[in-house]
């Protein structure tokens, strides 16, 4: 009877084990992908600094599926998150170029019309 106990508790064991270091769940990376896709959309590519905040995010993107691929998963994690920060941050930089350039273009239309009616 003991040894029954012993090695069903035993078998037990072996399980959790066994489920404990089966695969993680895999690497989600859609919000990363997604922010970079907004980034090029919104012309990051254009505006110098937002160029460089998109090209890292794109290269820490492909830094966490080789570190997933490693099995380091929560280096793999934080480095999505760090792409994901530069992703926004290319967006937010070629948004504010893009509000800069068209308020050069207002100033410019009123020093126009100001030239044009003296």
């Amino acid at each position: 009877m003991k040894k029954a106990i012993s090695l069903t508790i035993l078998m037990v064991v072996g399980l959790a084990l066994f489920l404990g270091c089966a695969s993680a769940p895999p690497l989600r990376t859609e919000k990363s992908a997604s922010g970079i896709s907004a980034a090029e959309e919104a012309g990051a590519a254009k505006v110098p600094q937002a160029s460089l905040h998109l090209q890292m995010a794109k290269e820490e993107l492909e830094l966490a599926k080789k570190l997933s691929a490693k099995h380091e998963k929560k280096e793999a994690a934080s480095m999505l998150l760090r792409a994901e920060a530069d992703a926004e941050l290319a967006i937010a930089l070629s948004h504010g170029d893009a509000e800069k350039s068209e308020s050069q273009a207002a100033m410019e239309r009123v020093r126009q019309l100001r030239q044009d009616n003296p």
